[in-house]
């Protein structure tokens, strides 16, 4: 019965002790007041020009989690749902944001008594002597111990709140730097993939220029055995087959790069796993681009996140600094059974126990204390500056997408006039050519304009492509 008065008096008085946290209370930055991403006025609706695909910025809607799924492609979603189940980056994050839940636990696990028991037995022999006979006589005599201890510290000034605060904030952190790493992998899946279909259909572009080389080359030679053309005619056919013959390695390079880039990222050796062939003309360019808003952008890309979480981290380290200026009180109890027989140890007359309190002030430390405390104030002030250049830089991503998603319809639009006017110069060319009615420079000038109009055409439409998935990232990506 005294053992249960002594913990309830001990509880009793840890409650009472509990203060208020010292400290600033975090307070979330302010939206950002601007209302607009650029200072000229962007239109709605992004046209290319006639057969080209129609995109209009929808302000306002919200990312689609699968956003990846609005390019229509099946080899896509299949290589994102494995990058998603191997990566080894997005395994590494998930560990670490479990590892910061726990170091929640850990830190609240000073809100309450620190309970032990301990239990111990000795042993002791002693020897008395006798004056009167001069002979000595020896006792042999046990004792067996065992109870609980209690100790607590009370969290007057709140160092154990706030130590709670920050843990759970740097949680947060990890939390959206797992929703970053998601963006990140996603992202990179595709762009990838983009170049891969990108650059095959610049390969076939190449393969035709190819062929068109190679019949030009043809006609030159039916010419020159018919005697209608001279032999440097068909030298400077063939150096510009070979010439062109030469474009074809490079981008099968940048297509392997692309692919090994894909096959890492979907956890797997570029030696033992390899992407499909994607295809250009097989994706389908979405046509709803969504544009949240500046206020609402802050609380959807994961790296903004990250930073205000980062910053709520450090704001409750500077609580954790004013509270170690602060004494420290310890309550300490103790019950106790001991005896020399072990039969009897339970006895109630064998209990024992004790309950002490001890304070513990900072007088002088050098001006630690005050320097940390004021170390705590600058990381804070300078997590405030880096949240404020993430906010900056995510707004000059969307800016540079948006702006880039105009000019790219506009790109296409003029491309795909100048391929138009180029392969119609070609085609009367290569027919005057064959009745000698224009010799082969001429000839092989509008071949030149057709290839260079047919390749800035091709990379137009994948631009295209690829801001639009940037466009999807820029917004936060529908990681949640």
């Amino acid at each position: 019965m005294c053992l249960n008065k002594f913990l309830l008096f001990f509880l009793m008085l840890a409650a009472t002790l509990s203060g208020c946290a010292v400290g600033p209370d975090f307070i979330p930055p302010s939206p950002p007041t601007v209302k607009k991403y650029t200072m000229t006025k962007m239109t709605n609706a992004l046209t290319a020009g006639h057969g080209e695909p129609k995109q209009h910025l929808i302000v306002g809607k919200t990312v689609s989690n699968e956003w990846w799924e609005l390019l229509h492609s099946r080899q896509i979603n299949d290589v994102v749902m494995l990058s998603l189940e191997n990566n080894p980056t997005l395994a590494a994050a998930e560990a670490t944001l479990a590892a910061a839940q726990q170091a929640i636990k850990i830190a609240a696990g000073a809100l309450y008594p620190q309970v032990a028991v301990s239990a111990g037995f000795q042993r002791n022999n002693s020897i008395s002597s006798s004056s009167s006979s001069f002979s000595n006589s020896s006792s042999v005599t046990n004792l067996y111990t065992i109870g609980p201890t209690v100790s607590y510290v009370p969290d007057v000034f709140g160092a154990t709140r706030r130590t709670i605060e920050q843990q759970t904030a740097l949680a947060e952190n990890e939390l959206y730097q797992l929703g970053a790493s998601y963006l990140t992998i996603t992202g990179n899946v595709v762009t990838q993939s983009i170049i891969v279909a990108t650059q095959r259909a610049q390969l076939a572009a190449v393969k035709s220029i190819v062929d068109s080389d190679s019949k030009n080359l043809r006609l030159v030679k039916e010419k020159v055995i018919a005697g209608k053309a001279a032999r440097i005619d068909m030298l400077t056919a063939e150096s510009q087959l070979a010439n062109d013959l030469t474009q074809e390695p490079p981008i099968l390079q940048q297509i392997n790069v692309a692919e090994h880039a894909i096959s890492v990222l979907v956890g797997k050796s570029p030696g033992e796993w390899s992407p499909p062939k994607f295809d250009l003309a097989k994706l389908k360019l979405p046509s709803d681009l969504p544009v949240s808003v500046p206020s609402a952008l802050v609380h959807q890309r994961p790296d903004i996140l990250a930073a205000e979480a980062q910053l709520h981290a450090d704001s409750a380290a500077i609580g954790i600094a004013i509270a170690q200026m602060y004494p420290t009180i310890t309550l300490t109890g103790s019950g106790m059974f001991e005896s020399a027989v072990a039969n009897t140890l339970f006895a109630h007359s064998n209990l024992l126990w004790s309950l002490g309190a001890g304070l513990t002030a900072p007088i002088f430390k050098g001006g630690a204390l005050i320097a940390q405390r004021e170390q705590a104030i600058d990381t804070f002030k300078a997590a405030a500056a880096t949240y404020q250049q993430t906010v900056l830089t995510a707004f000059g991503q969307v800016a540079d997408t948006l702006t880039a998603l105009k000019n790219d319809a506009d790109l296409v639009r003029a491309s795909q006039e100048a391929l138009d006017t180029a392969k119609q110069s070609l085609a009367l060319q290569q027919i005057s050519y064959s009745v000698g009615k224009t010799d082969l420079l001429l000839l092989l000038n509008a071949e030149r304009s057709y290839h260079l109009a047919l390749q800035v055409y091709v990379q137009a439409e994948g631009q295209r492509y690829q801001d639009t998935a940037q466009l999807f990232l820029a917004m936060g990506g529908g990681w949640k």
